[in-house]
């Protein structure tokens, strides 16, 4: 893939922007900074929409040290999150306003078989609202397809997909399941970009979103 596609590739959804459409949007940046052999820094920011730009549903930061168990397989990470809602009352076009916090703790191992990688995590977080605390479990699959090279490297372009569900401790313990499908490109180990749509599922609700995301490791 020449330059020229990357770019038309990248900017494709950017134009959907404009369009007037039901489809919720997910403006997504992860990064990752190696401290050392054993120690990373993780850092993202997701900010989200009802519809592709302009209605908010959330921002989310959130943050984390690492310690890898074995190189680039086993990770093991403590973290902190903040999230700022703006969801819509039950059948109103009525929004509500608040803060959440959140300290989490996840496993994260990938394994890699030629054109095929993988990662599993396992997440466990205590959320905490200005009047209740709520323990959630988390577990995430997903899958990444080298289609123009025999592995990831780069200039790799690859279909990405994944699914995780979410499971509270106490009460309704099922909370949501997310399901995603789209492709990204992989310019070099420090950045790759993909383009994708999420489903997810509540027990209230049905709702797509399309995924812009970033990966920057440096």
């Amino acid at each position: 893939m020449n330059k020229a596609s990357f770019l038309l590739l990248f900017l494709m959804p950017f134009s959907a922007l404009a369009q007037s459409s039901d489809l919720g949007n997910w403006l997504i940046y992860f990064g990752d900074k190696k401290i050392n052999q054993k120690w990373n820094w993780h850092h993202e920011v997701q900010f989200r929409n009802f519809n592709l730009l302009g209605d908010v549903d959330q921002l989310l930061l959130r943050t984390g040290i690492g310690y890898n168990l074995t190189e680039n397989n086993n990770n093991f990470l403590l973290g902190y999150a903040f999230i700022y809602n703006e969801p819509y009352s039950d059948g109103t076009k009525n929004k509500m306003y608040f803060n959440e916090h959140r300290i989490y703790q996840q496993f994260m191992t990938r394994q890699v078989f030629s054109r095929v990688s993988l990662q599993h995590r396992y997440r466990f977080e205590q959320r905490y609202f200005e009047d209740e605390t709520k323990l959630r479990l988390r577990y995430f699959l997903s899958m990444n397809v080298a289609l123009n090279q025999q592995q990831m490297t780069d200039n790799t372009l690859y279909f990405s997909a994944y699914n995780e569900v979410f499971m509270n401790t106490k009460h309704d313990l099922f909370d949501r399941n997310r399901v995603y499908a789209g492709f990204g490109y992989r310019l070099n180990p420090k950045i790759r970009t993909e383009v994708g749509v999420l489903n997810q599922h509540t027990s209230k609700v049905s709702r797509s979103q399309l995924n812009l995301i970033s990966f920057i490791n440096f």
